[in-house]
This record gives structure tokens, C-alpha cells and sequence, in this order.
């Protein structure tokens, strides 16, 4: 399943990332993670020092390769060259699993230990100085949205992406990709805006959104966040030594999580499985090919060339069925 970790700059997303990825490691759950902020801290909270994190390559460099990889022998897609962020998979393109070996985890992704066990981590790549001023950060997540448009995630595996943040996530059709999206608010008026945002973007695509309470120090905390949010709190987290620790660079073994903020994070197990299991395959495809259809009316025609409403295969849908049946993979 795919989740999304949302909120407005410092709000605590990326640790909140890390401790359910970390959550997710010990009950020994497969886990690719995603930092996809323009800020990348997810290797630091991770427990990588400040080289190793800076030394994880960008997917966006790699942007060539990926294309070419997934492309694979789909014949709507005459080259790599005319494949946009949005470019939705079909009949002879690579479909990608979380727990396989493949060229573009090999370029992209490494591992990283932690207490419980390994993930995957990827990383966008920061926002250079040779960005300012000429270039949007959405089209370095490009590279991310191709990568969960291909990819098939079943019940027990997880992708979890640190978004960028605020409510920038939605200058793509990447916040449809999700299964469930965490959006992590303190317990402010600045803490729930992004809330009001997100769910007024999300309740025409049927996005699943729950708010985390972080930073939570009392009863009247929780109380506030519920009068802002209503039902959509699914749980608050409280103030954590362990959390402080770690941002110290100190971090204890992570059992040693007070015990209810590692129950909080079972709650968002739990809600984002439930979520899973719901999920329409036919819906996930249909918003996929949505979104390329809007790209490539509004930009990607003009600059490809194409006419890239011909990449859409009809008759098409992503699912695991696809690799059972081996329709989507080339030889």
C-alpha cells in the first residue's frame, strides 16, 4: 500500500515518517521510502549522518534511465524521450514491486539499516542553486509519480513518501496515488489550515485523509484538534523523550518508544490497511490517465511533440492480475 505523510512546514511530517517506517520495519513489513520534500531530512531522521544522507542519488538524475526501464516494449510510447511525469503504463510496459531487484532500485534506492530490520530509502534530490529561479520542484518529483504510477503494492507491503509541504502536493496527480494520506497538524490555527486545503483538493478524487495530532501535550489539545477536524482525527500523538533524543542525534533503540506512541502508530497501520483494502483498481487507473490527459493538453504535447493522449491503452488497468497473467511485462 501506498501512503502519504502531508503537512505544513514544521509540523513534524518527516518524523512522524520516520517513526512509522521505523514501526513498520520492526513488525518486519517490506518498505520502500520516499523523501519527495523539497527539504530532504527523512535519510537524517533515519538515523544516516548528514554525508551519508546528502550522498543518497537523486531520482530525478536518473530520470533517463527510469523511463527508459519502464517504457519497456509499450508500443503507444514510441521513446523514452516522449514520456511525460504522468505517462501511465500498458500493455509491454515494466511494472515495478516492492520487493524485487530491478535497475532502478539498484540506481536509486539504498538500504538502510535499522534497529528491527532494512528498507529502501529513495530520495528526490534537493533543490540546487542552479534550480532558482528557472525550475519547479514538482517536475523533480516527475521521477517519483512515474515511479508509483508503475508501480503494483499488495497488502503487505508498504511505499511511504514524505511529501513536500504544505499544499503543494496538489500541482500534480501525485496525491491520488495514495491509499492513505496522514496529514500531521499541531495543535494550532496555522497547524489545521493546511487540513482545510488538503480536504477541500482531496474530497473530489476520494483521497482517504486522516489528521495526526503531533506535538500534543494535554486533553485540551486533543479537544481543539477535534472542534478544527471532526472525525477525520484519527489519532494524536504525545510528547516523546525518545522523539527529542533523536533529533539530538542521541536516538535509544527504538522498543524503547513510550509504549503509547508506538500504539499510535499501530492506529495508522491499521487505518491505512483498511484503506487498502478498498482500493478500486480501475478508479487508481482511471485518475492516472486523468491526470496525463490534463498534462498533456496543458504542456506535454507542446514540448514532446506528440500527441500524448495516444500513450493511454484503453483497455488497460493496474492491478496485481496484471502480473499474474503477465500481460504488462516484457521479455
Amino acid at each position: 500500500m501506498k501512503i502519504a505523510f502531508v503537512g505544513k512546514g514544521g509540523s513534524g511530517k518527516t518524523t512522524l515518517s520516520s517513526l512509522f517506517i521505523r514501526h513498520l520495519a520492526a513488525n518486519e513489513a517490506p518498505v520502500i521510502a520516499v523523501d519527495a520534500d523539497i527539504n530532504q531530512h527523512l535519510g537524517v531522521a533515519l538515523g544516516l549522518d548528514e554525508p551519508e544522507a546528502a550522498a543518497l542519488p537523486a531520482l530525478g538524475a536518473h530520470l533517463s534511465l527510469i523511463k527508459n526501464y519502464l517504457r519497456g516494449a509499450n508500443p503507444r510510447i514510441l521513446s523514452a524521450e516522449s514520456m511525460i511525469k504522468t505517462s501511465p503504463p500498458g500493455e509491454g510496459s515494466r511494472l515495478l514491486r516492492v520487493g524485487e531487484d530491478n535497475p532502478i532500485y539498484d540506481a536509486c534506492a539504498r538500504t538502510v539499516a535499522l534497529d528491527d530490520g532494512e528498507i529502501r530509502l529513495m530520495a528526490t534530490g534537493p533543490f540546487t542553486e542552479s534550480d532558482l529561479g528557472v525550475a519547479c520542484y514538482h517536475s523533480k518529483v516527475g521521477a517519483v509519480e512515474l515511479c508509483l504510477n508503475h508501480l503494483v503494492d499488495g497488502p503487505e507491503e508498504y511505499v511511504v513518501v514524505d511529501m513536500t509541504a504544505g499544499s503543494d502536493s496538489f500541482a500534480s496527480g501525485m496525491f491520488t496515488r495514495f491509499d492513505m494520506t496522514f496529514l500531521v497538524a499541531e495543535p494550532t490555527r496555522k497547524g489545521v489550515s493546511v487540513y482545510r486545503q488538503y480536504k477541500e483538493y482531496a474530497q473530489d478524487f476520494g483521497v482517504a485523509l486522516k489528521v495526526v495530532g503531533n506535538k500534543v501535550q494535554g486533553q485540551d489539545d486533543v479537544d481543539f484538534l477535534r472542534d478544527e477536524v471532526g472525525d477525520d482525527l484519527l489519532v494524536a500523538l504525545r510528547h516523546s523523550n525518545w522523539v527529542r533524543s533523536m533529533e539530538k542525534g542521541r536516538p535509544s533503540r527504538f522498543e524503547l518508544l513510550e509504549a503509547e506512541n508506538r500504539m499510535s502508530l499501530q492506529v495508522l497501520q491499521n487505518a491505512a490497511e483498511d484503506s487498502y483494502a478498498h482500493r478500486d483498481w480501475e478508479r487508481y487507473t482511471q485518475q492516472m490517465v486523468h491526470f496525463h490527459l490534463r498534462n498533456a493538453e496543458s504542456w506535454g504535447n507542446a514540448k514532446t511533440g506528440a500527441d500524448l493522449a495516444a500513450q493511454v491503452d484503453p483497455g488497460f488497468v493496474l492491478s496485481e492480475r496484471v502480473l499474474e497473467v503477465g500481460a504488462a511485462q516484457p521479455a
